[in-house]
């Protein structure tokens, strides 16, 4: 299960990575809307986590994603799977 202190921490990770100039501008965009999908006080933790995911596994399949930035990615998946 997913505790609240682990989550804020996913959030908190999602934000460093939007700051990060290394990131296209694109991917940003996307890390954004997921990161505005976690915050959203409205839904159920799952259904808002599944949306996430989603824009997740779109940002980690871009080919001009640098590696080290898919890798932080599919990391943060694997945490909000672990629901």
């Amino acid at each position: 299960m997913l505790d609240q202190s682990r989550f804020q921490e996913i959030v908190k990770d999602l934000l460093s990575m939007d700051d990060d100039p290394a990131i296209p501008r694109n991917v940003r965009i996307k890390i954004k809307k997921a990161i505005n999908i976690l915050q959203d006080e409205q839904g159920k933790l799952d259904i808002k986590v599944d949306k996430s995911l989603q824009e997740l596994g779109d940002i980690a399949e871009d080919p001009n994603l640098p590696q080290y930035t898919r890798m932080q990615i599919w990391t943060l998946v694997s945490q909000l799977e672990s629901k």
